[in-house]
């Protein structure tokens, strides 16, 4: 998705609303997909079905906001954000999320807001203004006086659209003067605000500094008993989550987060982070502060944006990370198999995650249907029709040459089969050539996107660079490999060999990241899986160039003008 804005992430950001057990409702959470690049490292766009499958996994999840985008960065945005308020704002399901949309202080921003999410059963509008000195001066080049005016007329613009949801951010707010903030945060309520977000935009407070700002913003603003407080924690000095739980504590009760922790720069507060620390810690310590969460449904939202984004999830990432419930330590083993409680603060059955070592399914060659898709279930991944027939077709191909076949094969497979863009070419078959005695060759044949099988061979510096070229000459796209990583999935010689692809078409259409007007080039990255490297790279670079073929088709379909990699393809 697009970069827009302060609050764009590499994959969608999620904001939580929190209450006490005293409150008459439960408290639950928001979440907002950013704009289609990735907010840090070299971006990395999402397509628009990739968007609105993460955004209805949120709503499963239970958030009640689905910040869905910068409708005014780029049309793809706007179609997104638009496809998305219409899907998921009116879904048939008890729990229908309110579809947001960020919108800078000006007009053309706020009505295209308004024009994406006005379909939404709920539809809301934020925008947001720097606040602090060195963004006034610099960035904004206004004047104190002049930011007010523009926040006031802004925020009553958005009221007399016809939407009653408004939400508005002092950009910067953590390095605001608080004389200030009180002053503009209480002209916004005047003029109509219904929800406040504070954002700590640049990760600079400390929490003990964060939680006094959200309980002096409540003790010093006129009006603000009738608004929603929020809070929004950039991850610059590691402190976002903590920040997220200070405020909470002060008086928010809506907490923007992302899956992951993804985001501009260093990343947000990560929405499993602050869902499971005030689920173990809320009633001790949190004045009995509790979310709508369904967090069993975590796991699956966590693997869908980092296949999606392209964003691996580290190791010791907490509560999602791979080693997050993994016990090496001889001491530490003791006591689990003595009780959980000892090393474990929480169970990944919470989370929707099932030890394997706790499962009676044992998948072989022989395994049917039902079987793996009770395996899946307890890896947290609910799989069904097309996608689990796909899926077992590659298990039982696996299956017939690896005797034993781990949770951390069938996820590979899983990444490999369902979370892939639409399909415009395809891999038939590879054969390469390699070794000391001359030029790797390769020989690949792929089936197009008119349904015909197209066959090239080159030659390389190895079988994947020979493979990849040999794709080039079928395709016809210019592009450049950004990166490449690999990775095995299990230890043995017979692992399945994992591989991610970044890639960015020569002739690619640039993106205009709506803030600033800096223009940049988009990426698209690949996950590709199988017990072979040629044939997992092959399936890593098809997979990044059908995710850029099939975000330029749709371009084209809005714009002909905009599209220039298809008639390359022609």
């Amino acid at each position: 998705m697009l970069l827009s804005g302060p609050w764009a992430s590499a994959a969608p950001s999620a904001v939580l609303s929190t209450s006490q057990t005293t409150s008459r409702t439960p408290s639950t959470s928001a979440y907002s997909i950013p704009p289609s690049a990735m907010a840090s490292s070299p971006p990395a766009t999402m397509t628009t079905k990739e968007k609105l499958d993460i955004a209805r996994q949120l709503a499963r999840l239970g958030v009640d906001i689905i910040e869905a985008g910068f409708p005014a960065s780029s049309d793809a945005d706007f179609a997104a954000v638009t496809l998305i308020a219409r899907e998921v704002g009116n879904a048939d399901a008890d729990h229908v999320p309110v579809i947001c949309g960020l919108s800078r202080c000006n007009k053309r921003d706020i009505e295209k807001a308004w024009e994406a999410v006005k379909y939404a059963k709920k539809p809301r509008i934020h925008t947001f203004i720097a606040t602090s000195e060195i963004h006034m001066k610099y960035k904004l080049k206004m004047t104190p006086e002049q930011v007010i005016d523009k926040a006031r007329s802004m925020v009553a613009f958005a009221r007399s659209l016809g939407c009653d949801d408004v939400e508005f951010s002092p950009e910067d707010a953590g390095r605001s003067e608080r004389e200030f903030l009180y002053r503009i945060l209480e002209e916004v309520i005047n003029a109509g605000a219904t929800t406040l977000n504070i954002p700590d935009t640049v990760g600079y407070t400390l929490p003990n500094e964060f939680g006094q700002l959200i309980a002096d913003i409540k003790a010093n603003t006129r009006g603000i008993d009738n608004v929603i407080i929020s809070t929004h924690c950039q991850n610059d000095l590691g402190l976002s989550t903590a920040n997220t739980l200070a405020g909470a504590h002060a008086g928010a009760r809506q907490l923007e987060v992302t899956i992951n922790g993804i985001g501009e720069r260093a990343g947000n507060a990560s929405l499993e982070e602050v869902v499971m620390a005030l689920k173990c810690r809320g009633e001790q310590l949190l004045g009995g502060l509790y979310t709508g969460i369904n967090t069993q449904h975590i796991i699956m939202a966590s693997k869908m944006v980092e296949e999606y984004s392209g964003l691996r999830v580290q190791p010791h990432k907490a509560i999602v990370g791979a080693n997050a419930f993994a016990h090496e330590s001889g001491i530490h083993q003791d006591g689990m198999l003595k009780n959980k409680n000892t090393y474990e603060i929480i169970a990944p059955e919470d989370i929707g995650l099932l030890r394997s070592n706790e499962s009676g399914i044992v998948l072989g060659k022989l395994s049917g249907r039902h079987a793996l898709k009770a395996k899946m279930l307890e890896l947290g991944y609910d799989i069904d029709g097309k996608e689990l027939d796909d899926l077992f077709a590659r298990f039982k191909a696996v299956a017939g040459n690896k005797k034993i076949i781990t949770d951390d094969d069938l996820i590979a497979l899983v990444s490999d089969e369902v979370f892939q863009p639409q399909v415009v070419w395809k891999l038939e078959d590879v054969q390469v050539t390699c070794g000391t005695l001359g030029l790797s060759t390769a020989t690949v044949k792929l089936s197009g996107p008119d349904g015909k099988k197209h066959i090239a061979c080159s030659v390389g510096t190895g079988p994947v660079d020979a493979a990849y070229k040999a794709v080039d000459l079928i395709v016809k796209v210019p592009v450049t490999l950004v990166e490449y990583s690999m990775n095995a999935v299990t230890e043995g010689i017979d692992a399945i060999a994992s591989t991610r692809v970044l890639i960015r078409g020569e002739d690619s259409v640039t993106s205009t990241h709506a803030p600033t007007g800096e223009t940049v080039k988009r990426t698209f990255s690949g996950t590709g899986a199988a017990m072979d490297i040629v044939i997992s790279s092959v399936r890593a670079y098809i997979s990044a160039l059908n995710k850029m073929l099939g975000y330029q088709r749709r371009l084209e379909a809005e714009d002909p003008k905009e599209s220039k990699l298809l008639h390359a393809q022609k």
